[in-house]
């Protein structure tokens, strides 16, 4: 009677999992059909002979045939430079944010230094960091991106350092836990969503910030210089697939972030839905 039950109660993991995966593919549905569509539709509104500065999907695809190499190549350049300004951006907010949220003179100096370096227009500081670095090279093009990352890295990381509950600093002093301890054990946990929040921002501010460098000089392989060249010579549906690219390359690198966030502060997730 016993081994009758325990088969009978078996399949339920399975049955969960199931609808599980049905719940999954439900809610995604909808979205799924609507970009398909969405496609459909582009593609018949953009049909017909002659140059369109929007081409339909069809000729988008036909680019990426033709010019696999060439957007390849530059598609990994872009790639190189988006990251590597990524991670300049973070290092220097990260360490200017302990800075500020540490000591009140640097604070004072920093952030006034911080919100005007973010509200300097990129097309009056393409130029100065490519004379800086040199219009060649890539580091040029890091720079820039990083001008972008770093103030939403700085802005998010001190708010997670300082903005810290009060009754949690009193128990940790009651207990007469020394600065490094309350550091480590109460404001770098309460900082981790913040950054990973200005991080995920970053990851698509680093993109435009490289491609938008890449306009104002830099060598013909990589997407900024594809996509104008393409546009001033008409070729509009290699440009497009330029632009595709760049787009993709900011949306794996989030979900690359989000994934990371989820590994290290998996209680983060389950705060927010029981809060939802």
């Amino acid at each position: 009677m016993s081994d009758a039950a325990e088969m009978a109660r078996s399949p339920a993991p399975a049955r969960s999992a199931a609808s599980l995966l049905a719940a999954r593919v439900l809610q995604y549905l909808p979205a799924a059909l609507v970009f398909v569509a969405g496609i459909v539709l582009w593609e018949f509104a953009a049909a017909g002979t002659g140059r369109r500065v929007i081409p339909p999907p069809s000729a988008i695809a036909a680019a990426f045939v033709e010019e696999g190499q060439l957007l390849r190549r530059a598609t990994t350049a872009t790639f190189i430079e988006a990251l590597g300004g990524l991670a300049i951006g973070t290092v220097l907010g990260v360490l200017v944010a302990f800075s500020t949220s540490r000591w009140a003179t640097a604070r004072g100096i920093l952030v006034p230094v911080a919100i005007a370096s973010s509200a300097v227009p990129l097309i009056a500081i393409a130029p100065i960091l490519n004379n800086w670095f040199g219009i060649l090279n890539p580091l040029s093009k890091m720079m820039m991106a990083a001008l972008l990352v770093f103030f939403p890295i700085m802005i998010n990381v001190t708010r997670g350092l300082v903005e810290v509950p009060p009754a949690a600093l009193e128990l940790m002093r009651s207990y007469a836990t020394s600065e490094w301890e309350v550091l480590r054990k109460v404001r770098v946990p309460n900082m981790l969503p913040f950054f990973f929040t200005a991080l995920k921002v970053g990851t698509t501010l680093t993109f435009i910030g490289a491609i938008v460098g890449e306009y104002f000089g830099g060598t013909s392989e990589v997407l900024g210089r594809v996509v104008i060249t393409s546009m001033s010579s008409g070729s509009f549906d290699l440009a497009w697939a330029g632009i595709l690219l760049g787009s993709a390359g900011a949306i794996v690198s989030y979900l690359v972030v989000a994934l990371v966030e989820r590994l290290v502060i998996p209680w983060y997730a389950s705060l927010q839905r029981e809060a939802g």
